[in-house]
């Protein structure tokens, strides 16, 4: 579970790309083939797009290593995630079952089903021909329509019924028909027909989707393109603390006011019914220099503490943060320094919160190893009874242990990819503690699976 929310294969500040491809792959061999009916329930709780497609590709190459019965239950779950994902990302999941040469019954259903589920399969014609072309061969389907002829002799007709084929057709020699098309497409033709960057942008504004919009309004606004403007509020919490920490300090400072608002509207929005229930909460949060991440995944361990500050100000009734670095302007943060944990840690238990919560990648190095025993002293001789709910959420996969590092075996660690999961990472970390079996774990994802698939029906 820890590590199908933090890995996506990609380097990490303290492993490279290799080694973290390498353990989880092992990872899911060894689930898949010693524990397969719990390998097929991770499918059901909130683990990363990446992992949620090696899970679906894995089941469907070895579908003749399951009995029937097991097959139908994966079926579902498989054709569930599916609907949850993005499209580019269940595309390529088809594609790599492609290059494997997996065409088994099952699978042929499922993408056939799935296609079949698509609201507009003529946008996505468009939109991914290149992948929908593959699929339709994988799967032996014939489309309906004028989707065959566009998919494989695209410049053959003179004109489509079809309005978005039709205009595709006609973005090839008339430069307003591509302001018609969903930008990543009309992209193309824009380079084609030579047109200036900042007047596309302008044209092209209202197809621009959500995160389209976060993605390029800085550089519009340095194109002067002012119809690219995002609304901030909107946007989901990690991904808005991603955006954040994106900008240079002198622009967070100058936009304070709209940044912080936008934060803490998307942390209100993430806490739901759980706002302000929470009693008196200190959050002890990493922002030294390993929280920078990797070239791949920059600033992302820095944008998942921040994210967790503003959802945990939101959760509690009384909100103490505490950043490593001694920093109290959580906007202006930025990776920097050791990490001494053990320091923060006490000065966060000597507030005396209901809870503690931990955002950290765990390496522990200011001195080394004292938020251990710092924790294991408060467990077993001050607070034996637990009157202080403490809790490590890591953002980093540790491919050396195949799981994120922990900092003591008395306190639960959860891993953590976005903020928003805080609330049940907490409530599952008492797995991570080791103090449930495996019949409680099996009884949990059961549960989680039953209620995954009702929300389906």
């Amino acid at each position: 579970m820890n590590a199908a929310i933090t890995s996506t294969g990609q380097r990490e500040f303290h492993s490279g790309a290799d080694e973290q491809h390498l353990s989880l792959d092992f990872l899911h061999r060894y689930l898949l083939g010693n524990y397969r009916d719990l390998y097929a329930a991770t499918l059901a709780l909130d683990i990363n797009d990446h992992n949620a497609v090696l899970i679906a590709r894995n089941l469907l190459a070895t579908t003749a290593e399951a009995d029937p019965d097991r097959r139908r239950a994966e079926g579902r779950l498989i054709a569930r995630r599916l609907a949850l994902l993005p499209p580019p990302r269940v595309y390529g999941l088809f594609r790599a079952l492609r290059r494997a040469r997996v065409n088994n019954r099952r699978t042929r259903t499922i993408m056939r089903n799935w296609l079949t589920g698509r609201p507009d399969l003529a946008f996505d014609a468009v939109k991914y021909r290149g992948a929908v072309k593959d699929v339709v061969r994988h799967a032996h389907l014939r489309p309906a329509g004028e989707l065959g002829p566009f998919l494989f002799t695209p410049h053959r007709p003179a004109a489509y019924a079809t309005p978005i084929l039709e205009t595709w057709r006609r973005a090839h020699y008339e430069q307003a028909a591509l302001y018609e098309l969903p930008y990543t497409v009309a992209e193309g033709f824009a380079a084609k027909h030579r047109i200036a960057r900042n007047a596309f942008l302008e044209r092209i504004a209202p197809r621009l989707t959500r995160l389209e919009r976060l993605r390029l309004q800085e550089s519009a606004r340095g194109l002067k393109a002012e119809a690219v403007r995002a609304d901030l509020t909107a946007m989901p919490l990690t991904r808005l603390a991603s955006y954040v920490l994106a900008i240079s300090p002198d622009d967070r400072a100058r936009r304070r006011a709209e940044l912080t608002t936008a934060l803490r509207a998307a942390a209100r929005r993430a806490a739901g019914d759980q706002a302000g229930r929470w009693g008196t909460v200190v959050g002890v949060l990493d922002d030294s220099f390993s929280a920078y991440g990797s070239g791949h995944k920059r600033r992302r361990p820095l944008a998942v503490a921040l994210a967790c500050h503003f959802l945990l100000e939101a959760l509690a009734s009384e909100y103490t943060p505490l950043w490593l670095s001694g920093r109290s302007d959580a906007l202006l943060v930025h990776p920097y320094g050791a990490t001494p944990l053990g320091e923060r840690v006490l000065d966060g238990l000597e507030r005396g919160p209901e809870r503690l919560v931990i955002v950290s990648d765990g390496w522990d190095n200011a001195p080394p190893g004292l938020a251990g025993e710092v924790l294991r002293i408060w467990r077993t001789r001050l607070d034996p009874d637990h009157a202080c709910g403490i809790v490590h959420l890591n953002p980093v996969y540790d491919a050396a242990d195949f799981d994120v590092r922990r900092l003591s075996p008395t306190v639960p660690t959860a891993g953590i990819r976005d903020a928003e999961d805080l609330v049940a990472l907490v409530e599952l970390a008492q797995f991570a503690q080791g103090r449930t079996g495996l019949s409680e774990l099996r009884g949990h994802l059961a549960r989680r699976v039953e209620e995954f698939l009702r929300e389906d029906a």
